[in-house]
């Protein structure tokens, strides 16, 4: 049953608004992925992730929107293709620790980047949450607005806010993602993430984005969280 309820999730992931948008399990990166099957590549990803953590995870963190960096290439939201890989040097994990289904690839050309792209937001969310001692089984990751907004004078390689009428149009999906995955703490990363969850009228606890100088006072408040799930 878990399998098909990830399925019709990962559909549902289909209808992405238009404009500046990219649908990292359904459009193909025409100038960064190695290939056409990019897309399915990632799908397989996110479905082998969701399914590790079903009965599992403890605590959702939801975030903004997924990044170039993280999401857009591994196809697990704040997580980037170099903790995807094991090359991380500071998020530690047995190769098995994030999915255990299926084979972990990246999706963007090496000459992009050579040991693939690494998200400063994806790597102080991850190592914070492991040194709190959670298992990567016992917590999920996602974004209030599930697809990738980027700048169109930019291009792909870049990130911007959602709009309202684009973050309107996720709240299907994070209502969706938040019955797959009924967790004792739902904690939102910034104060986008939060004015969403309170559209759905989701009791969560708000802590701060570490961009732009919060990653200290996220770890604490991340700690205080965890602290209590324990």
């Amino acid at each position: 049953m878990s399998c098909k309820k990830i399925d019709d999730f990962l559909r549902l992931l289909r209808k992405s608004p238009s404009g500046a948008v990219f649908n990292p399990w359904w459009e193909v990166d025409e100038q960064n992925d190695v290939g056409r099957n990019a897309p399915a590549i990632r799908r397989r990803q996110l479905r082998a992730y969701m399914q590790k953590r079903m009965a599992k995870a403890k605590l959702a963190l939801i975030g903004e929107a997924v990044g170039y960096r993280g999401g857009h290439f591994s196809g697990i939201p704040m997580t980037s293709e170099r903790i995807l890989l094991g090359r991380s040097n500071k998020v530690r994990m047995k190769s098995d620790d994030l999915f255990s289904d299926v084979e972990p690839r990246r999706t963007s050309k090496p000459r992009k980047c050579r040991d693939g792209f690494s998200e400063p937001t994806a790597t102080i969310v991850w190592t914070a949450l492991l040194r709190l001692g959670l298992k990567p089984d016992q917590f999920v990751l996602w974004n209030a607005f599930p697809w990738h907004s980027f700048d169109p004078h930019r291009g792909m390689l870049s990130n911007r806010t959602p709009n309202k009428s684009e973050r309107a149009a996720g709240l299907t999906v994070l209502k969706a993602f938040l019955e797959l995955f009924s967790c004792d703490q739902v904690v939102a990363l910034g104060k986008i993430a939060a004015a969403q969850l309170e559209e759905l009228y989701v009791n969560a606890h708000c802590v701060r984005h570490p961009a732009s100088g919060g990653a200290k006072l996220f770890r604490q408040q991340i700690a205080k969280i965890v602290n209590k799930l324990a």
